[in-house]
C-alpha cells in the first residue's frame, strides 16, 4: 500500500506535484466524462427541455456538493499536516473525528436540501416546462448525499497521505458503472432524468466503498480505543479548517444561483446552451483542480515538516505548470469547442444551431481567460494547505460580489454577453486577492 503514497517533503517539487496530480487528473477526466455522458444521454435521448432541466438544477446541486467537498478538503488539511509530522496517533484521531463530523453534516445537509430545493427553484424563475424535471433530478441527488460525502471524505484522506492512485481507481469504477447504468435506465428502461440521477448515486456508492475498503487495510489506521475518544479541541480545529472552505464554496454557489436566475430569464433555449458549456466547464478546470489538490497536499506535508522555504520553491515551479497547461486547454477549446458543445444537443432538435451558438460564445470567452482560473486554484490551494482557510473564504465572498454584480448589471447593457463576462470578472477579483495574500502569508512565515 505504501507504493501508492508520495512523500512530498523530499525530492524535486515539480516532479512530485506532477506525479501526484496525474492520477487525480485521470480521475477527474473520468468524473467529468460520466457527468457529460449523463447530460449527453438526457439531451439526446430525452430532449432539449430535459437538458435545460439539468441546467436549471446545476447550481443548486453544486451548492450542496461544494459544501461537502469543502468540509472534506478542510478536514484532510489536518490529516496531511500530521502525515508530514509523522504523528500516527494524531493521524488516526483526526480521521476518526473527521468521520464523526461528516455523519452529522450528512443528516443536516440532506434535510435542508430536500426542504429548500423546490422553493429555491421557484425563486430562481425556473421556466415552467423545465422545473418538474429539475425537482426530480435534485430529489434523487439529495437522497444520495451520504454517498457523495463518503467518497469525498475517503478520497481526501487518501490524498492527504499522498495516495492519488486509489481515488483514481475508485472514480474509474464509478464512471464505468454510471455510464452503463445511464444507458440502461434512460434508453432501455425509459426512466429519463430520474434514471440519470439514480445512476450517479449508485456510482458514488461504489466509489466510496472502494476507497473505504482500501483505507481499512492501512496499518497506520488500525484504530485503538483511545483513538475513538471524543476530542473537543480536535473537532474545533477540524471545523475551523473545514467550515471556511465549505462556506467559500457555498457562497460561490450563491453567486451561481443568481447567474442562473438571470439565465432563466432568457428562456429555456439559452438555459440549454448555457448548460452545455457548463458541462464542459469541468473539463476546462480539471487540470487546475488536480494540480490544486497536489499543491494543497505538498504545502500541508511540508508545513508539518517545518520546511517553509520548500513551499516557496514548489509554488514557483507550479506557476509555470499551471499557466502552460491552461494555454494548451484554451487553444483546444477555441478550435474544437463548437463540435464539443454540439454533442449535448439532439441532432433532431429544430433549435440545435441556436443552442450550439449560445454555448460556444460562452465557451470562447472562458477559454480566453482560463489562465486566471488556473492561478486562482493554485493560490487558493497553497493557502489552504498551509492551514490558512480564512483568506480563501474571503476570496469566495469576492467571487460572490463580482459574479452577482456583473450578472445583474452587465446584461442591461450587453445582453447575453454580460452573463458570459460575469464568470470572468469573478475569477479575476478572487485571483488577485489570493495572490497578494499568499505572498504576504508566506513572507511572514519565512521571517
Amino acid at each position: 500500500m505504501a507504493e501508492r503514497t508520495i512523500v512530498m517533503t523530499e525530492g524535486k517539487p515539480l516532479g512530485l506535484i506532477l506525479k501526484f496530480a496525474l492520477p487525480l487528473m485521470l480521475g477527474n477526466v473520468c468524473q467529468q466524462l460520466y457527468t457529460m455522458v449523463d447530460t449527453m444521454i438526457v439531451g439526446n435521448g430525452v430532449g432539449v427541455e430535459a437538458l435545460a432541466s439539468l441546467g436549471a438544477a446545476d447550481w443548486l446541486n453544486w451548492m450542496v456538493l461544494s459544501a461537502i467537498t469543502g468540509f472534506a478538503q478542510g478536514f484532510s488539511i489536518l490529516v496531511s499536516q500530521h502525515v508530514g509530522a509523522r504523528n500516527e496517533a494524531k493521524i488516526r484521531q483526526s480521521v476518526v473525528m473527521s468521520c464523526a463530523l461528516s455523519i452529522g453534516l450528512v443528516v443536516v445537509l440532506t434535510l435542508a436540501a430536500h426542504l429548500l430545493c423546490e422553493p429555491v427553484l421557484g425563486l430562481l424563475n425556473t421556466p415552467e416546462n423545465v422545473i418538474g424535471g429539475s425537482i426530480t433530478y435534485l430529489r434523487v441527488m439529495f437522497s444520495g448525499i451520504f454517498a457523495t460525502m463518503a467518497y469525498n471524505l475517503f478520497s481526501a484522506i487518501l490524498r492527504a497521505f499522498g495516495d492519488s492512485k486509489t481515488p483514481l481507481i475508485a472514480m474509474v469504477i464509478g464512471s464505468v458503472t454510471n455510464i452503463g447504468l445511464d444507458m440502461l435506465f434512460v434508453y432501455a428502461f425509459g426512466w429519463g432524468i430520474f434514471g440519470a440521477a439514480i445512476a450517479t448515486v449508485i456510482a458514488q456508492c461504489l466509489a466510496a466503498l472502494f476507497c473505504l475498503l482500501y483505507l481499512l487495510r492501512w496499518p497506520v489506521l488500525k484504530m485503538q480505543r483511545q483513538d475513538l475518544v471524543f476530542d473537543r479541541d480536535m473537532v474545533t480545529h477540524l471545523l475551523r479548517l473545514g467550515s471556511p472552505v465549505a462556506f467559500q464554496n457555498a457562497i460561490i454557489s450563491v453567486g451561481g444561483l443568481v447567474v442562473q436566475y438571470v439565465v432563466n430569464g432568457f428562456g429555456f433555449l439559452f438555459v440549454a446552451g448555457f448548460t452545455a458549456t457548463n458541462k464542459l466547464y469541468g473539463l476546462l478546470e480539471l487540470a487546475a483542480v488536480s494540480y490544486g489538490y497536489a499543491v494543497a497536499t505538498y504545502a500541508g506535508q511540508n508545513l508539518g515538516a517545518g520546511k517553509i522555504e520548500r513551499i516557496r520553491e514548489g509554488i514557483r515551479a507550479a506557476i509555470k505548470l499551471f499557466v502552460g497547461t491552461s494555454l494548451v486547454i484554451s487553444l483546444m477549446m477555441i478550435f474544437l469547442g463548437k463540435p464539443l458543445v454540439g454533442l449535448f444537443v439532439s441532432a433532431e432538435a429544430t433549435s440545435r444551431l441556436e443552442v450550439i451558438d449560445i454555448a460556444y460564445r460562452y465557451l470562447f470567452v472562458m477559454a480566453l481567460f482560463l489562465s486566471v482560473l488556473f492561478l486562482l486554484h493554485l493560490y487558493r490551494n497553497a493557502l489552504q494547505g498551509m492551514g490558512n482557510t480564512l483568506i480563501p473564504m474571503i476570496s469566495g465572498l469576492i467571487e460572490l460580489v463580482m459574479r452577482i454584480g456583473a450578472a445583474l448589471l452587465l446584461p442591461l447593457w450587453l445582453g447575453q454577453n454580460g452573463i458570459y463576462l460575469a464568470e470572468i470578472l469573478a475569477w479575476i477579483g478572487a485571483e488577485v486577492f489570493l495572490m497578494v495574500n499568499y505572498y504576504r502569508d508566506l513572507g511572514s512565515r519565512l521571517h
